[in-house]
């Protein structure tokens, strides 16, 4: 039996390809400039005409308001970690996008995705398009990356030999990897890097979900090596 036309169907995005978080008649953001505020319009080459006519609703932070795409990542670029980010995709992980927002919000160096390239990009919430992506076949491509670029490979699972994450100082030019949902990073993988963490764990779960685990290690990366004065 066909179901019933909602009176109220939710709202279609605009662009097609646009995230969520860019849709029309998403809330978040600034209307078009004159609307927002009485001062003249910025010449500054770095905000977008279109933006400020129209107003700005992209996931971005309010420094980065009306600018444009190139501007934001040129802006990140000038002051991005040394740190590097690897997540194996050989089964088509889900938690892809959520490493990639994570990564945007810590402005990693790159995320690296190791087997294959496709990946589902909405968990990422268009953060991908400010956040700077390598692919590589398999790990051993991977690892010629890390050793061409001076990056000491950190592992992250729980399996026997792992040294706990809160008692480890992590490199600081380092390429933290992580493995896909389930089977967790590959013996591969373990087997070239420098290191292998694991996240304390105290209930019945076997393990912590892959995009999860991830924010917790970045984060005490973060803790660890970057400037928080310059943090948002």
């Amino acid at each position: 039996m066909p179901q019933p036309i909602s009176e109220n169907p939710p709202p279609v995005p605009a662009d097609p390809a646009a995230g969520p978080t860019e849709w029309n008649s998403h809330p978040v953001g600034v209307g078009p400039w004159g609307e927002e505020r009485t001062d003249p319009l910025p010449t500054d080459p770095r905000y977008d005409p279109e933006l400020l006519a129209d107003g700005d609703r992209r996931n971005v932070v309010d420094a980065y308001r009306y600018w444009t795409r190139g501007a934001i990542v040129e802006d990140i670029d000038s002051r991005r970690h040394p740190l590097h980010i690897g997540i194996e995709n050989f089964g088509h992980d889900a938690n892809i996008g959520t490493v990639v927002r994570t990564a945007n919000a810590f402005a990693a160096a790159a995320v690296h995705i190791v087997g294959r390239r496709r990946w589902n990009r909405r968990g990422a919430m268009v953060t991908d398009r400010y956040q700077h992506l390598e692919h590589h076949e398999d790990v051993e491509q991977l690892m010629e990356y890390a050793s061409a670029h001076g990056l000491e490979v950190v592992a992250v699972d729980n399996v026997p030999g792992s040294e706990p994450i809160e008692r480890v100082e992590l490199p600081r030019n380092c390429l933290l990897l992580f493995g896909q949902e389930g089977p967790g990073v590959s013996a591969e993988a373990q087997r070239q890097a420098a290191l292998t963490v694991s996240i304390a764990q105290f209930g019945s779960t076997r393990s912590i979900n892959a995009g999860v685990a991830a924010g917790i290690v970045m984060h005490t990366w973060v803790r660890q090596h970057a400037d928080l004065a310059a943090a948002w």
